[in-house]
């Protein structure tokens, strides 16, 4: 192109960096390689045939189609584009769902992102197989090789029957839920937390006679209703002026802070080191961002004595 916008081997050479006679050699080389002539040549001048001015406009549709598409490669490789595959834990509100995804949105238009509603377990498996970008996982668990984002603490209260006696209570403590079981999410989805939040319940004096297991807030109601279960759920709303509130009461089921705030749940955004990216990190901060405006979440420690563990990166 440069060849026949200059009509001359040395000018075309210059504009292009380059030295004459490989520029020369190369239009020789893509004449053989077409079977087309597509210079005439004399000592003073190179003038374009009809067979290159046929081929011109295809050539220059051709480069800026090359040029295009190392543009999008490299808005790919620098997270600007393309398509992000992340998760969210079980647990997390739909108001909390709604403003992640308007929230990455507004900061990644160009970005598809694939969201899947998966347990720390099974984000942890989609990491070590390359088959997740990023997710929100809860603590502890085994995060060697993730890089983390900060850690998010939620206030675990009870949902229990509102004729409980319990129910009456402002703070409800542990040992009070001893004559209810208890329904959990299954073990396999996040082990460790699932021993911990049992270790500390033992420990706080209630140990349920059986553990129910159940996830969706439907379910998880109506087994409240029906068996007399109760169940640990985090303070999910604030208000406009930032203020915590509870969740709406059910006629039959209400839902109470424990005294001591002897339960929470925390969690951080994490992805594979060394493949964070632009989409990557706008996907950390419209989690955190809704997590705090929706889900009552501090970082603020516990009133009682706690000690870091540095391996797990939670606290005891």
């Amino acid at each position: 192109m440069a060849v026949a916008e200059e009509s001359h081997f040395g000018r075309a050479a210059a504009r292009l960096g380059t030295a004459q006679p490989p520029l020369s050699q190369r239009i020789q080389r893509l004449e053989r390689e077409l079977g087309v002539r597509l210079f005439e040549r004399n000592s003073r001048q190179v003038t374009i045939t009809k067979g290159g001015m046929l081929l011109l406009d295809e050539a220059r549709e051709l480069l800026a189609r090359a040029e295009a598409l190392m543009a999008t490669s490299r808005r790919i490789r620098d997270g600007d584009a393309g398509l992000l595959r992340a998760a969210l834990p079980p647990d997390i509100a739909g108001e909390t769902v709604a403003e992640i995804l308007a929230d990455f949105r507004r900061r990644h238009a160009d970005v598809e992102l694939e969201l899947h509603e998966l347990s720390t377990s099974e984000q942890l498996a989609r990491f070590a197989s390359h088959d997740l970008d990023v997710g929100l996982i809860h603590h502890p668990c085994d995060v060697t090789g993730l890089g983390l984002g900060p850690v998010l603490r939620r206030e675990l209260g009870v949902l229990l029957p509102r004729d409980a006696p319990a129910a009456a209570l402002g703070e409800v403590p542990l040992s009070a839920l001893a004559d209810h079981d208890l329904i959990l999410f299954p073990r396999a989805n996040a082990p460790a937390l699932h021993d911990d939040l049992l270790t500390t319940c033992a420990r706080n004096g209630y140990t349920p006679a059986a553990i129910r297991h159940g996830q969706g807030p439907s379910f998880i109601r109506g087994l409240i209703r029906s068996a007399g279960s109760v169940a640990f759920r985090p303070r999910e709303t604030r208000s406009a002026d930032g203020a915590v509130d509870a969740p709406a009461d059910d006629p039959e089921i209400v839902w109470r802070p424990l005294a001591g705030a002897p339960l929470a749940l925390r969690s951080s955004v994490a992805w594979p080191q060394g493949r964070s990216d632009a989409a990557v990190t706008a996907f950390a901060d419209a989690t955190t961002h809704a997590m705090w405006k929706t889900a009552a979440v501090t970082t603020d420690l516990p009133s009682r004595p706690v000690h870091l563990r540095p391996a797990a990166e939670y606290y005891l």
